[in-house]
């Protein structure tokens, strides 16, 4: 776990670095004008589509519910819209893209099944090197409590009251 922290560190640390260069460069090639323009069309096109987007997968997951069934992909899908809305308020040409990718279904369907299969293998690593949890077989039987052998008391009944001489007036 922690090599995975250090990655996701390493990623905080140099994602502003790359974004920045990429700017530089793109600024350089088309100037900054027109940087700043397509970083804005971007951004407009993003939240046009995370909008989109997120009310379809808020219908579905609605429609889930009210069928009755657990809304998995559509809670999948919602999270990754949601990563990608955040990738699109990040200022840069590489978050943009991260971001447009998550909103475009076929995109996240993509990433789902990627997450799904590296989460089964952090899964199966961590579990393999634990035993095996046993698995016990259990009958409930309603029964009323005993009292003794044989002897059977009604589970409403109330324990008879005992007075004492400091009760009495």
């Amino acid at each position: 776990m922690s090599s995975m922290i250090a990655a996701l560190f390493l990623l905080l640390l140099a994602l502003p670095i790359v974004e920045l260069w990429v700017i530089v460069k793109v600024a350089g090639a088309f100037g900054v004008l027109n940087t700043l323009v397509v970083l804005f069309l971007v951004s407009a096109l993003g939240a046009w589509l995370l909008k989109r987007q997120g009310m379809s997968t808020w219908r579905r997951l609605r429609r889930a519910l009210e069928s009755g069934r657990m809304p998995a992909e559509e809670a999948s899908d919602g999270a990754l819209i949601l990563l990608g809305g955040a990738f699109l308020l990040t200022p840069g040409f590489v978050t943009d893209a991260a971001g447009l990718l998550l909103l475009f279904p076929p995109a996240r369907a993509v990433m789902k099944r990627t997450s799904r299969r590296f989460l089964a293998r952090w899964v199966k690593r961590r579990a393999g090197s634990q035993r095996p949890a046993r698995i016990y077989s259990t009958r409930v039987v309603n029964e009323p409590p005993r009292d003794g052998p044989g002897v059977t008391r009604q589970p409403d009944a109330l324990p008879p009251r005992t007075t004492h001489e400091s009760d009495s007036p």
